[in-house]
């Protein structure tokens, strides 16, 4: 059943499905990480966008870009469709159904032509013997058709020089994470580490990336989601924008 939610940021609407996946806290950090990485970016593309939440929440942030969200399931791409043009955000935001390893040979015109490239990817890598892989909720948990690998080369293929690329992940792929994003000339910059509450083991982590950029990483303060008291923390709600 379709719902509408608002979602703040000057209360932005969103139109949402109770059938595919929902979005979570992972896309809003991620949109704020981003956003503070490439405060200047003009020509933004958010792979695995779903809904559109993530470019969503950007244009709010970053009110002089435009922005490109690509999804392999048709049925998101509408969803995110629609919601851009009941926010009024048609002319700047824009939705492409797409696998992404098919980027280059069926959108050539797309090769360099970002300077920002965001991806929440599904988390969990592919295994065999699985049988709903045709299930949207699956789809956006688990690596189908593309994998970690494939995200990565077509972040690599879409930004121009000395673009970024921002990605949210859990932390038992950073190894592969790393390795991958080096091996397609990504050098991160950039690390958080998101804990559920202050002392918790991280959950999730925020990676920085720059095409063609120097070797030198940086740690940022870890970020915490939630007190004791169940509440959120004066961080998450200054990035809801709610503080």
């Amino acid at each position: 059943m379709e719902r509408i939610d608002n979602i703040g940021f000057d209360n932005l609407q969103l139109l949402q499905d109770d059938g595919q996946f929902c979005f979570g806290i992972d896309a809003v950090i991620l949109a704020d990480f981003a956003c503070r990485h490439a405060q200047q970016a003009e020509r933004v593309i958010d792979l695995c966008t779903g809904n559109g939440v993530v470019p969503l929440i950007m244009s709010h942030k970053n009110k002089s870009c435009s922005l490109t969200g690509i999804d392999v399931q048709e049925g998101a791409i509408g969803l995110a469709r629609r919601t851009a043009e009941m926010n009024g955000l048609g002319g700047r935001l824009s939705f492409l159904h797409a696998d992404v390893k098919d980027l280059a040979d069926r959108h050539p015109e797309m090769k360099m032509s970002s300077d920002l490239v965001t991806c929440n990817p599904p988390y969990v890598a592919r295994q065999s013997g699985l049988t709903n892989e045709r299930d949207s909720m699956f789809i956006a948990r688990h690596e189908t058709t593309a994998g970690m690998e494939d995200f990565i080369r077509a972040a690599a293929w879409l930004l121009d020089d000395r673009g970024h690329f921002c990605m949210v992940h859990r932390p038992s792929r950073l190894v592969d994470l790393i390795w991958y994003c080096r091996k397609y000339k990504l050098e991160p910059k950039d690390i958080r580490f998101v804990s559920p509450k202050e002392g918790a083991i991280p959950n999730i982590l925020l990676l920085h990336c720059v095409k063609g950029g120097g070797k030198q990483l940086k740690y940022e303060p870890n970020l915490n989601v939630y007190n004791d008291d169940g509440s959120y923390t004066d961080e998450i709600e200054h990035i809801y924008e709610r503080a």
